[in-house]
């Protein structure tokens, strides 16, 4: 094979250089994140780069340059098949930023499943409090929501004094260990290989579609809102994370077409799990102190609007932290391969 040594070294250098950076940041930060595109492109450059060495072994060119080349491959080949098995030292804010929004993508067939099974009891528990409004009795899990909602309302807007004053912390105590409960009891309902998760996911929406229905009905939807929107805003996703918790949980049992032992499957989902029911805990623990101290107010103590605008501004920071946190956007990666190509040219 007869190549021109020089002109293949500065068509190749580009590659060399990307390759390198890419390791160093690795080698400053070992907890560094990657998205698939960029995985991709690091196996690729780790490919060709071997492959560029491979083809100037045979000339005699600079040596400076063989063993830079040789160092490159070597830092590469130690990134990709050493450094995992090296323990690093855990952060708890790399594994808010990175690891929890990873998992949580990695898994959104199972959220989304969980997902449609409330949004069904939702629509099914409305459904049941249009057609019989004497069913709330068997609907509602809590006699405080069987009243009429423009008594509650109007005495909640009554109110001239502080009911929570001094026991907001016990409030906040005991809506986390309530919701964790439930949320776990989700999650570990899906050893029934995800029947009885589902079917949690599928009471909860009826009771939340009662509760809609039974105040929209009375005329007091704005109240409605200012009253879950604050904290419903994270603890009903927290559920749901729970929910698609038990889902992955229900599918490694299963192991659809999937010719790994059980044992093998169930370690290979353990971490992710894990990093889900942490993720669940800690949602769980902002809409308790939510909702001991803001939700529970209002008018004419804390404006509708406010309240609705804390809430609407709390979903979209959630859907913005699930769905773009940790990972480059696609245009980044593809503009590092359009740079790389004009270098090339």
């Amino acid at each position: 094979m007869i190549i021109d040594v020089p002109k293949f070294v500065k068509t190749e250098r580009a590659f060399w250089e990307e390759l390198e950076s890419v390791v160093n940041r690795f080698e400053r930060d070992p907890l560094t994140c990657l998205d698939m595109e960029e995985l991709k492109r690091f196996h690729y450059l780790y490919a060709r780069v071997s492959a560029d060495l491979s083809k100037l072994a045979t000339f005699a060119f600079e040596k400076e340059v063989r063993a830079y080349l040789e160092d490159l491959v070597a830092r590469a080949y130690a990134e990709i098949h050493e450094t995992r098995r090296i323990p690093h030292r855990f952060s708890p804010f790399e594994w808010l930023r990175c690891t929890l929004p990873h998992t949580f993508r990695a898994h959104i067939l199972a959220f989304r499943v969980a997902l449609a099974a409330t949004m069904i009891g939702a629509m099914f528990g409305a459904g049941v409090m249009l057609l019989d409004p004497n069913a709330k009795d068997a609907v509602m899990p809590f006699r405080q929501l069987l009243g009429d909602p423009g008594e509650r309302v109007a005495r909640e807007e009554s109110t001239q004094v502080d009911h929570l004053s001094g026991r907001k912390a016990q409030g906040a105590a005991f809506y986390i260990t309530h919701n964790t409960k439930i949320a776990l009891f989700v999650l570990s309902a899906g050893i029934t290989l995800g029947v009885v998760t589902l079917i949690l996911l599928f009471y909860n929406g009826v009771v939340l579609g009662a509760i809609c229905l039974d105040y929209v009905l009375s005329g007091e939807t704005t109240f409605l809102v200012g009253w879950l929107l604050p904290h419903g805003s994270v603890e009903i996703p927290a559920i749901l994370v729970a929910g698609q918790a038990g889902l992955v949980l229900g599918a490694a049992l299963i192991g659809w077409g999937r010719k790994i032992p059980l044992a093998d499957r169930m370690r290979a989902v353990a971490p992710d799990l894990v990093t889900l029911v942490f993720g669940v805990v800690l949602m769980l623990g902002w809409a308790a102190l939510v909702e001991a101290f803001f939700s529970q107010y209002h008018e004419p103590v804390i404006p509708y609007s406010i309240k609705i605008g804390v809430g609407i501004v709390e979903l979209a920071l959630l859907v913005l932290f699930f769905s773009r946190c940790g990972r480059k956007t696609r245009n980044d990666a593809n503009d590092k391969r359009k740079t790389t190509a004009d270098q090339n040219a």
